[in-house]
């Protein structure tokens, strides 16, 4: 049976699959909400990676978090020599049949052969009636299907929508979404100003944070630590403020050296490995900008509303760049070059290259001034904060 739309009882069991990074999960959260807003007494469970699993804890819209760990089931000689991966392969099958699921929603691109037949058998254990997702001509095996028109051709977000609105669910409301306990907002005040009650007037204002690191999977996205250092230098020079560098605790390095580097009086502290990802979207909540590669980091900071400057390179702007919810918002930008070769990193049905071509030119040839001049507007714009030579 090959559909495009259907309708779900009211009282329909849904289970969700992302098996992603924390970014990806977060770009899954205006789907999420659709099929709750529609579906408010549907039974809705999600199943993640480890990594990702504890980030929405707390959010009503989820019923139950199942958790897979898909790294161990990259390769089929992972499944064949391991007998401990096969049984937790038959017990995640028991308690996918245990869900008795009417719709299994697949909120991934179908772009690696053994990625596909991971993702139907993954389908058919649920057992359910409806087979939802994207459909680059390789979904055979779903039976409602949504168009795949390529990395970047929607954005992620969007794409994600368009699978729920599959289900006969209506996306109102396109923010993304992450929950804070105010546990997590205290430990950020601290982080950020020393206090649980700090004095907004003893603050040196701006708060700038940035990431320069990015996930191990493609490092190639990092841009150098060199120029992060100027542009704190650069924007201390025209507004003053402080410095704090995100990230975690393997990336304390990298860190260490763009303190080391810095060539202004700039207050800068390294806030590497401090406290959970929920803390450090906390703390992105109380800061006036952020600056950071393509990475988690920026998609916790479009989350929690933080004006945002992206840095793109090699990967897929228009698929990945730091999603509002909001046409044209002046929250967020993308700084990046416009080179006949870019994207090469998710391109067209493709995995592309992740760690590029060999010499880079799409980061390497990122100067500062053009991610100066957005990091500018978006403070001058959003936070209307005024030069103040230093």
């Amino acid at each position: 049976m090959h559909k495009t739309h259907i309708a779900l009882a009211p009282n329909g069991r849904i289970l969700v699959v992302k098996l992603a990074g924390i970014g990806d999960l977060l770009l899954a959260t205006p789907a999420l909400r659709a099929l709750r807003t529609s579906y408010p007494q549907a039974q809705i469970d999600l199943l993640v990676t480890p990594d990702s699993a504890g980030l929405l804890d707390g959010w009503d819209v989820i019923n139950q978090t199942i958790i897979l760990d898909k790294y161990l089931f990259d390769r089929p000689q992972q499944i064949l020599k391991n007998p401990q991966t096969l049984l937790r392969l038959r017990n995640l099958w028991n308690t996918l049949r245990a869900g008795h699921y009417d719709a299994v929603l697949l909120l991934h691109h179908l772009t690696l052969p053994f990625g596909r037949l991971k993702h139907q058998v993954l389908m058919r254990a649920t057992g359910a009636r409806w087979r939802i997702g994207l459909d680059n001509g390789h979904g055979w095996f779903l039976n409602v299907h949504v168009k795949d028109d390529g990395f970047g051709a929607r954005h992620e977000a969007e794409y994600a929508m368009a699978v729920a609105e599959a289900t006969g669910a209506v996306a109102q409301d396109k923010k993304l979404e992450l929950p804070l306990s105010e546990k997590e907002r205290l430990q950020a005040r601290e982080l950020v100003y020393g206090t649980s009650d700090p004095d907004p007037n003893e603050c040196a204002r701006p708060i700038i944070a940035m990431h320069p690191g990015s996930g191990g999977y493609s490092i190639t996205r990092r841009w150098a630590p060199e120029r992060f250092a100027q542009l704190a230098d650069t924007l201390y020079h025209d507004f003053g403020g402080q410095l704090l560098l995100l990230g975690g605790p393997e990336e304390a390095e990298l860190h260490q050296k763009i303190l080391d580097m810095l060539r202004s009086k700039i207050p800068a502290r390294s806030l590497a490995g401090k406290g959970s990802i929920k803390t450090t979207a906390a703390v992105l909540e109380l800061v006036d900008l952020f600056v950071g590669n393509d990475a988690g980091v920026m998609h916790l900071a479009a989350a929690v509303g933080a004006p945002t400057v992206a840095i793109f390179s090699l990967s897929n702007a228009e698929a990945w760049g730091p999603y509002t919810g909001e046409p044209h918002s002046k929250r967020a930008a993308i700084v990046r070059l416009d080179l006949p070769c870019m994207p090469c990193f998710y391109t067209g049905h493709l995995l592309g290259t992740p760690e590029g071509c060999s010499t880079h030119d799409c980061i390497v040839q990122l100067q500062v001034d053009p991610v100066a001049s957005a990091a500018r507007k978006m403070l001058r714009d959003v936070r209307h904060f005024e030069r103040v030579a230093q």
